[in-house]
This record gives structure tokens, sequence and C-alpha cells, in this order.
């Protein structure tokens, strides 16, 4: 945002401090998983007059095909839509979307908007240890827009070690909340990812947002939302489906949000021509991993 936000913005902002965001969002997710033709069918209709995303990738084209407004909005792609690259050392985008912050933390902290920084271990909930593995390393954070391919894949392959459920607030996740909410991304509900690959460890976090009806991954399905004041730790799974492949689907936000994919320090390098705003498709390179192995 340029120079001081608006009265408009600062309005829209303070509503969300006001708004019961946990009972919107389960009622937008009742509605949104309705089997109900009339309800299915206009919802759909009316989100793709909004929003006009793009059919012509996904596994089904026709939109009112869906049994629920949510499976369209979650709606997958069809094979071969998006080619992965060959290179072993590439860094491939985990969602449709654009990159709202990228660079190095510094001093433990992330960039969240112009002028705004949060602190690494708050968003990890505290874990200062894997907090520590992170200090100084690459971070980047992508938004989801509603017209986006909703499902989220690995940036690069790894083995799930990690995983913790955080409750938290549902502010909205876009430009103008990021500018105006203090550690935004820290305060939302989310849920933390760890995985080890040959080339060291990555972390992806899956931030809830107003609307976003609840967060689901390959291992745990749809994950609750939880009364707990603390991070939760999941399920891990059995070590056969604990491994996926680079360009792999990990999960999916049932409504939009964002993701932060974070790397250790001497892991790698973003590619130069990435900055903020930039818009990322699932399987682009958007780094690349250094020469050697651990």
């Amino acid at each position: 945002m340029n120079g001081s936000p608006s009265v408009g913005a600062r309005l829209f902002v303070a509503l969300q401090y006001l708004l019961p965001q946990q009972l919107l969002s389960r009622l937008i997710g009742s509605i949104a998983h309705s089997r109900v033709p009339w309800i299915r069918k206009s919802l759909i209709r009316a989100f793709v007059r909004a929003y006009r995303p793009e059919l012509s990738e996904a596994a089904q084209s026709d939109p009112t095909s869906y049994d629920t407004f949510n499976a369209f909005f979650t709606r997958g792609l069809r094979p071969g839509a998006r080619a992965q690259s060959s290179d072993a050392s590439a860094i491939v985008s985990p969602v449709d979307g654009r990159i709202s912050a990228l660079g190095r933390s510094a001093a433990g902290r992330i960039i969240q908007a112009k002028g705004h920084d949060y602190s690494l271990q708050a968003l990890l909930a505290g874990n200062a240890a894997l907090a520590a593995r992170l200090r100084g390393g690459l971070f980047m954070t992508a938004y989801l827009a509603p017209h986006n391919y909703h499902r989220i894949h690995m940036a690069l392959a790894g083995t799930l070690v990690g995983a913790w459920y955080v409750p938290g607030r549902l502010f909205s996740v876009n430009d103008t909340t990021a500018a105006l909410v203090p550690n935004l991304f820290a305060r939302n509900e989310r849920v933390i990812l760890e995985f080890d690959g040959e080339r060291g460890p990555h972390v992806l976090v899956m931030v809830g947002a107003l609307f976003v009806g609840s967060m689901s991954t390959v291992w745990h399905g749809d994950i609750a939302r939880r009364s707990a004041r603390s991070a939760v730790s999941l399920p891990r799974p059995e070590p056969a489906a604990s491994f996926l492949a680079r360009g792999a689907e990990l999960g999916h936000f049932n409504m939009g949000s964002t993701v932060i994919l974070l790397l250790p320090q001497g892991t790698g390098e973003w590619n130069a021509n990435l900055s903020t705003h930039t818009a990322l498709q699932v399987g682009q390179v958007i780094g690349t991993l250094r020469a050697e192995p651990r």
C-alpha cells in the first residue's frame, strides 16, 4: 500500500476485530458443503461470474458438475496440466497465487508487509528448536486469491517429520489486513508441516483466514478446529506414507488463504526474477538448492 491507509481500509480491518470470526467461518463452511442443488449451483455460478477462474486446466471443466461448492473450489488439475522441472536442484512453487513477501529472515524475524515484520518463533508457535534451524534462512509468503487453484503441493521432496495445528484468529490475509494487523500470520489459525529431505529440512505453514472453513492434508484429512490454547501435535503417518515427491499434492484450503515456505540458511537461493506481487503457478521453478547435499 502506498502512503497512509485509507479510512475505508482502517474500517475494514477494525470490523474484523468485532466480527465473530469462528462462527462466520463455520457458517460459510457449512453452506459451501451443501449438496442442495439450487444452493450449490447458485453459489458456483455466482462465483464464476465474479472471479472468472481458469477452468481449462481443471479435471472437471464444467463447474456445475461438482457435488458441492467446496468440491468446485478445491478442484483438482487434469493430468499433465502443469509441467514439472527435471532439475533435481529446483525448488518449485507449492501453490498458484501471488508473492506477498520473500527474502531471508533477519534476527529471527520475517517481513509481513512494508514496515511490518514478525517473529519466526511466534509463527512456529514457540518452537524454539525449529526456529533456530530456520534462522537466517529463506522465506516466501504466497497469497491465494479466490480465483486461484487451491491445492497445495510439495516445493521439495521430503518426509513429514512433524505437524502441528495452531489455534488462532481468522483475520483476512489480503494486503490491506497484512499492512494493518500486527503479527498477522503468527496470530491466525494455522497448520505447520515440517519436512526432512536429502538437502535438509523445510517447513510449510498453511495460514487460515476469515471464511476459511478448514484446512486439509493428505495425511490428516480435514483438520477440525480445536479449543486448545496452544499448538496441538498432529498424528505422524506410517513411514511408508510420510514421504512425498516434489510436486506431489499435500493438502488444500477449504476457501482461500496463504502459505509460507521456510528453508534454513545455506539451503539455496530464490530466483532473481521473483519479487513482491510476482504471480506463481504450481510447479514453477522459484529457486535453486545449493550444489552439495548435507
